[in-house]
């Protein structure tokens, strides 16, 4: 059989009689009599065709079908209350859509992001990296960051990050770990990524002549040249920000050479003609104090690991640092 629609109001007072087994307590908790209480029952019961309580001169008891309608009803009630709790905009919090750069999002956004949390957990983050979702109209971003000369139209820009490039590779690359100058980086598979400076300017600025063999393969995102360098394939053109977990967990070593200063640097953007809400300040104010700090956050390696010796590039040892970082 199907229960009513109509009878949803005494199932719910059931669930809260077969709590108390007391009618009464019941009524106190609803705000209804205890007559109400005992007429929504008797209803519930003739649907049903079955008793759902034992009624005696001490109170009631829960028959055998009793118990097994309350269990139900008590858990679809507490499923009911847990979506309306969380429907509700209080426990929603502060919605906030930022855009940005996969690669950024990747290697210093997502591991500072716990820092942010613990700081702001009324804020409800949406990360885009699509770049669809680079269009601040409505229902776009309220922020994002963005990677250029800091000019864009209808956007306001706020300068978060500068920018250098420099050669890395695996150590575990033997021709990167034989290397002893920068001339020797063109003998090594190159990796490159549609960055607007790449190896020629780079090979200018370390003062390398001859020609610049062309990349062995071209990434339309740096996360993938970098990855495609821990992976052994050759040497990438790396920028400060992107490159710095990996750094750290010693996946990339520095080749030798320069750091290129880039032309473009990394900036908070909105719309002009649209302040920044609470939330998106706290969040701009935030991005800037994380950007003072170089070293990424990064997880805890495990005890046996710690204090492992790895490889770096001209045959030294290097001391594995204590913290770890994500894949």
């Amino acid at each position: 059989m199907h229960l009513r629609p109509t009878l949803l109001p005494a199932l719910g007072v059931f669930a809260t009689a077969a709590r108390h087994l007391n009618f009464a307590r019941a009524a106190e908790e609803l705000h209804l009599t205890a007559s109400a209480v005992s007429h929504h029952i008797r209803k519930l019961e003739a649907q049903l065709g079955a008793p759902l309580f034992q009624r005696h001169a001490r109170g009631v008891l829960l028959t055998a079908e009793g118990r097994r309608l309350a269990d139900a009803a008590t858990a679809a009630m507490a499923d009911l209350d847990a979506v309306a709790t969380r429907l509700s905009p209080a426990a929603q919090g502060t919605p906030l859509r930022v855009s940005t750069l996969r690669s950024l999002s990747y290697c210093w956004l997502l591991p500072r992001l716990p820092r942010f949390r613990r700081a702001h957990p009324h804020v409800r983050l949406d990360i885009q990296t699509d770049s669809a979702f680079s269009r601040f109209d409505s229902g776009g971003p309220e922020l994002g960051i963005r990677y250029g000369l800091g000019h864009w139209p209808g956007l306001t820009a706020h300068l978060l990050m500068q920018d250098e490039m420099f050669p890395v590779a695996s150590p575990a690359l033997p021709e990167a770990v034989a290397l002893r100058d920068a001339a020797g980086i063109a003998a090594l598979p190159l990796l490159d990524d549609l960055s607007p400076q790449g190896w020629p300017e780079w090979f200018r600025a370390a003062e390398v002549r001859g020609p610049v063999p062309p990349p062995q393969i071209t990434f339309n995102d740096s996360t993938d040249a970098m990855r495609a360098a821990v992976y052994g394939m050759g040497a990438a053109l790396a920028r400060t920000h992107i490159a710095q977990p990996y750094l750290q967990r010693y996946e990339l070593v520095r080749l030798p050479g320069p750091a290129l200063k880039a032309r473009y640097a990394y900036y908070i953007v909105h719309p002009s003609h649209r302040m920044p809400g609470p939330a998106a300040q706290s969040f701009i104010d935030w991005l800037r104090r994380e950007a003072a700090d170089e070293r990424t956050p990064i997880p805890a390696l495990p005890a046996e690991l710690l204090g492992q010796a790895v490889p770096s590039v001209g045959g030294q040892r290097r001391r594995r640092p204590l913290p770890a970082g994500p894949d």
